[in-house]
C-alpha cells in the first residue's frame, strides 16, 4: 500500500481554509486505497489557543476519517500580527521532523503544504531523510504576496525567503499549483512547465448543496431582510473595510443586512471600527464547523468572495467561491484573474465588482435585491458548474494519477478524465 505524508500545520479540528483543502483530499485518498498520514500541530488557528484535550503533549496521535493525524507540539500564536505569527510557522517547521519524524513512519512521497513557506523546511528534510520524493504545494506564492500586503518589508528577510522559495521549487519533484495564474507567475520567473501540475481545490458537491432558505432562516433565528454574507477568514488579505463602507452607504434601508462570518487577524479592528460608526445593519458571528457552513450560504441571498486589489492575488482561487456555487448562492466577486475568469466568464455564477470600491459593490447588491431572477439563475449556473469541473472526488482522482506516475505505477485504463480543475499541459506560456 502506498504511504503518502502531508506536512500541514492546519488540520481538522480546525475550520479554515488549508485544513479544509489537506482533509479533503487526504481523507479521499484513503478511500483510493492509500495509506495517508498527516503531521500537523495542535489545533490552534487562528486564535491561538489550543483546546484542553490536546494540550501538554509533545506528541500525539488520532485516526479521523481514515487518515492517521500525527500532532507535535510547536510555539502557537494567534493569527495577527506578523513576527509573532512567523515564529509559530518556523518552530513548526523545524520541530515537526524532529518530533514527529520516527512516528510518521516511512512514506513513498511526501505532500507539502504551501503557504506557510517554512513548510519547505520540513518537507525538505523529511524527504532527505526517508528517501523519498515530495511535491510542493502552492496555494500562494510567497513571500510575493506578503512584500505585496506590506506585511514583509525586512530585506535581509525577504531575500532569505525568495532563497527558500525558489530552491524548494527545484529540488521538488514535483510543484502542484492551483491556479493557472501561479503556473503562468512560476513560468515566466523560469520555472520549467514540466515540474509542474496544475490542480485546483475544489468542494464536496454532496456535502455543499442547495438546501431550502426559510428552513435555513428558521433553524439560524434570522428574518427575512436580504442578506449579503461573508464567511471566512477575516484577515488582512480581505479588504473588508470595504464592505463596512459599503454597508454605511446603505444604512438607512431597513431590508438589508451584512453577516459576516469567522474569525482572523483584522475581526477585532473591524467589529471596533464597525461600532464607532454605529453600524446596526453589520452584524459579526464566531465561525462555525464547516459541515454547518451550507446553512449559512442557504440562508443568505447573495455570497461574498472578497480580496484586496493585489497583483499576486490573481492567481487566486477562493474556496468560499466553490463553496457558494455548489450551493446555488450568486457571487459578488472581487477577485480579479483566474477567479473572475473562472465564476463570471466560464460559470456566469457572479457579478464581478472592482477591489475596494464599495460603491460598486452597494451597485451590484442593489442589483440582485431588485432582479430574484438573475440571483436565481446566477446561483443555477454555478452549482451546475462545480458538479462537472470541481467536485473534490474527480480533483482526487487526478492527484492519484499523478501520484502513481511520480512513482512510476501504471495507471488504471479506468481512470476518471482530467476535470477542468487539472491541468497535465506542459507547454510553454
Amino acid at each position: 500500500m502506498t504511504h503518502i505524508l502531508y506536512i500541514s500545520p492546519y488540520y481538522p479540528p480546525e475550520k479554515g481554509v488549508a485544513a479544509v483543502c489537506v482533509s479533503e483530499f487526504a481523507t479521499r485518498l484513503v478511500k483510493r486505497g492509500y495509506k495517508v498520514t498527516v503531521l500537523t500541530t495542535v489545533p490552534n488557528n487562528p486564535t491561538g489557543i489550543v483546546p484542553p484535550e490536546y494540550r501538554g503533549h509533545a506528541i500525539q496521535q488520532e485516526i479521523r476519517d481514515g487518515v492517521r493525524v500525527v500532532r507535535v507540539w510547536s510555539y502557537v500564536a494567534p493569527n495577527k500580527g506578523f513576527f509573532r505569527r512567523i515564529l509559530a510557522q518556523f518552530s513548526f517547521a523545524c520541530l515537526a521532523p524532529l518530533i514527529g519524524g520516527k512516528a510518521v513512519g516511512r512514506p513513498d512521497v511526501i505532500i507539502v503544504e504551501s503557504p506557510p513557506l517554512f513548510d519547505a523546511i520540513a518537507g525538505r528534510m523529511l524527504a532527505w531523510l526517508k528517501r523519498c520524493p515530495f511535491i510542493f504545494t502552492v496555494s500562494d506564492i510567497w513571500p510575493e504576496a506578503a512584500v505585496q500586503l506590506g506585511a514583509l518589508r525586512n530585506r535581509v528577510l525577504i531575500r532569505l525567503a525568495e532563497w527558500l522559495e525558489w530552491s524548494t521549487y527545484q529540488r521538488a519533484s514535483v510543484v502542484w499549483v492551483v491556479s493557472e495564474g501561479f503556473r503562468k507567475s512560476l513560468i515566466q520567473r523560469g520555472l520549467s512547465p514540466e515540474r509542474m501540475f496544475l490542480l485546483t481545490n475544489g468542494v464536496d458537491t454532496a456535502k455543499f448543496r442547495p438546501l431550502p432558505q426559510v428552513k435555513a432562516r428558521g433553524e439560524l433565528g434570522w428574518d427575512d431582510r436580504f442578506t449579503v454574507l461573508y464567511a471566512g477568514s477575516l484577515g488582512l488579505s480581505h479588504g473588508l473595510t470595504t464592505v463596512l463602507d459599503a454597508a454605511e452607504q446603505v444604512r438607512d434601508r431597513d431590508d438589508i443586512r451584512f453577516v459576516l462570518v469567522g474569525e482572523g487577524g483584522e475581526k477585532a479592528d473591524l467589529v471596533a471600527e464597525s461600532r464607532r460608526r454605529n453600524l446596526t445593519n453589520v452584524i459579526f458571528l464566531d465561525p462555525v464547523p464547516h459541515a454547518q457552513v451550507p446553512k449559512l450560504l442557504a440562508a443568505a441571498n447573495v455570497c461574498l468572495a472578497y480580496a484586496r486589489s493585489v497583483p499576486s492575488f490573481k492567481g487566486m482561487l477562493p474556496i468560499k467561491m466553490f463553496e457558494a456555487m455548489a450551493c446555488a448562492r450568486p457571487i459578488l466577486l472581487s477577485v480579479d484573474g483566474d477567479a473572475r475568469r473562472l465564476a463570471e466568464q466560464e460559470a456566469g455564477a457572479a457579478i464581478y465588482v472592482e477591489p475596494e470600491n464599495p460603491t460598486a459593490l452597494v451597485s451590484a447588491i442593489l442589483k440582485l435585491q431588485e432582479h430574484p431572477g438573475l440571483a436565481e439563475a446566477l446561483g443555477q449556473r454555478g452549482r451546475s458548474y462545480v458538479e462537472a469541473c470541481f467536485d473534490y472526488d474527480q480533483l482526487a482522482a487526478a492527484l492519484d494519477m499523478r501520484i502513481a506516475e511520480l512513482l512510476g505505477k501504471k495507471v488504471s485504463a479506468s481512470a476518471p478524465l482530467t476535470p477542468a480543475g487539472v491541468s497535465t499541459t506542459t507547454e510553454k506560456s
